[in-house]
């Protein structure tokens, strides 16, 4: 559970909220499990999720 201290101003404490989520990946597992993936398609969104990061850690390791 995520909480955040109001100190009189609510929109500075919507942002620090907001950003919490963000930090700790909540907001995407949220908007993930809004609807129902069924697990063929999960399965092809892990490896897509699989093949980007390994593209985006071997152009990193090319540019030193």
């Amino acid at each position: 559970m995520i909480e955040v201290e109001v100190r009189g101003d609510i929109e500075q404490a919507i942002r620090l909220l907001k950003k919490k989520l963000q930090l700790d990946g909540m907001k995407k597992e949220l908007k993930r499990r809004e609807y129902y993936e069924k697990p063929s398609a999960k399965r092809r969104r892990k490896q897509a999720e699989s093949k980007r990061k390994i593209r985006k850690l071997t152009m990193r390791g090319d540019r030193d």
